[in-house]
């Protein structure tokens, strides 16, 4: 079977993994995320996985807690590797192997994250997952999945939501909104649109990563997109 992406970054809210939950972590999407990867490895894909915190804790929390800035995103990191944990759990219940990085230090559970080391990983077939973000304080998740998506070589960003793409507005505040199939970085911008913090977008477009963007609710749509099909919103 033929596939249009040899080597992908999946990047995944933390919100998704709260399913209809109003925080923490469902089983049912661990279970839906394991399968649907799993599918995708059988098609010989390697993949590497940046997950976010948000279902768990957020920086932009802090806040209102009171906390400092700096304090709350080292949180928000933890709350990532506590997510890659359940996620890597969830993978080799479903026979995947995989290996757990982490940008800061925590040799008790994970492996520190060495771009050659997670090369190789990959390269042997292994599910590599890349959480506390950059390790660095001021940065989201998605600018640690356009970091490490530049840093391994990976084909494309596949950039995992609730929704089915990238649309002229808010679908749910604008009924007149559009969905685009293909969009350029400098439409993006001009647009104002919504897919990632500027840091990270600006680090995309500069090396030329693609992004697509779809729902990774949807039973095979990761498939679909390896196969070439159209799904999502392609940004190139």
């Amino acid at each position: 079977m033929a596939v249009h992406y040899k080597r992908v970054l999946l990047k995944l809210s933390g919100e998704s993994l709260m399913g209809d939950k109003d925080y923490g972590i469902s089983p049912d999407m661990l279970k839906h995320y394991a399968d649907e990867i799993k599918a995708i490895l059988k098609m010989g894909v390697e993949v590497a996985i940046v997950i976010g915190g948000g279902n768990i804790f957020r920086g932009l929390q802090a806040e209102a807690s009171n906390i400092e800035r700096v304090q709350g995103d080292y949180m928000g990191m933890l709350a990532t590797v506590i997510n890659g944990l359940a996620l890597q759990s969830a993978l080799e219940k479903n026979g995947i192997y995989t290996r757990l990085m982490t940008a800061i230090p925590i040799d008790k559970i994970a492996e520190p994250y060495i771009r050659r080391r997670a090369i190789a990983h990959l390269e042997k077939g292994r599910v590599v997952i890349l959480s506390a973000g950059t390790g660095n304080p001021y940065f989201t998740t998605d600018s640690a999945a356009a970091l490490r998506a530049s840093e391994i070589g990976a084909d494309v960003i596949l950039k995992g939501t609730r929704v089915d793409g990238v649309y002229t507005a808010d679908p749910e505040k604008d009924p007149l909104a559009t969905k685009y199939d293909n969009v350029s970085f400098n439409e993006v911008i001009r647009s104002g649109l919504n897919i990632m913090d500027m840091t990270a977008f600006t680090m995309c477009r500069e090396n030329d990563m693609p992004i697509i963007v779809f729902d990774i609710g949807k039973a095979k749509n990761l498939t679909r997109i390896i196969q070439g099909e159209q799904v999502g919103t392609l940004v190139k």
